[in-house]
């Protein structure tokens, strides 16, 4: 099975849904990877301290260092998962060393494991009918639909996922056959 990214917006919004309305702290993992394109791994031991000061008040970046690859990676966090984290953390009376994503099976201080957060999020897909999901989908999905809104800025995605050249980039968020027919198609003389 190939992972690929979610083409098709509606399927995107039928997995928000659907996980929101199983676990809150779902749905906010899928709209974390899908608004800033990380790896899952580094997504599910992020911490309230790693997003709000101690007055909860927004950080100015979000700052990790990639479990992967090792490099730092500075995020500014869009206006919808801001909002989106503030009531999560709001309604869950978080604390600011606890982790935004904890396991139900350990203590506080506990993040659910990489194994766990594949298994939710594949469920809430099959669910929705989404195929080919994998642990990549989301930040694939990510690349995916930037790369359309940056008007095909294939560079800077390159440079967000760490790739070594354009293909490599542009096979993994699936920009196929069709999608440079599509590219074809725009001009016109």
């Amino acid at each position: 099975m190939t992972v690929e990214p979610i083409k098709d917006k509606r399927k995107i919004e039928d997995l928000l849904i659907y996980l929101k309305g199983k676990n809150e702290r779902d749905w906010l993992l899928a709209k974390f990877q899908l608004n800033t394109g990380l790896r899952i791994s580094d997504v599910v031991d992020v911490r309230v301290s790693d997003i709000f000061t101690e007055k909860k008040n927004f950080k100015d970046y979000f700052v990790l260092k990639e479990q992967k690859t090792q490099k730092e990676k500075k995020i500014k966090l869009n206006n919808e998962l801001r909002r989106a984290l503030k009531s999560y953390v709001d309604d869950n009376n978080l604390n600011y060393d606890d982790c935004l994503f904890k396991s139900r099976k350990h203590t506080e201080r506990e993040h659910i494991s990489i194994t766990q957060a594949y298994r939710v999020l594949k469920a809430g897909a099959e669910a929705v009918g989404i195929e080919n999901f994998g642990t990549h989908s989301l930040r694939k999905t990510w690349g995916y639909w930037t790369y359309k809104a940056s008007r095909y800025n294939i560079g800077l995605i390159m440079d967000v996922f760490n790739h070594s050249s354009q293909n490599i980039t542009l096979r993994y968020i699936g920009i196929d056959q069709a999608a440079k027919d599509e590219l074809y198609s725009l001009v016109q003389f």
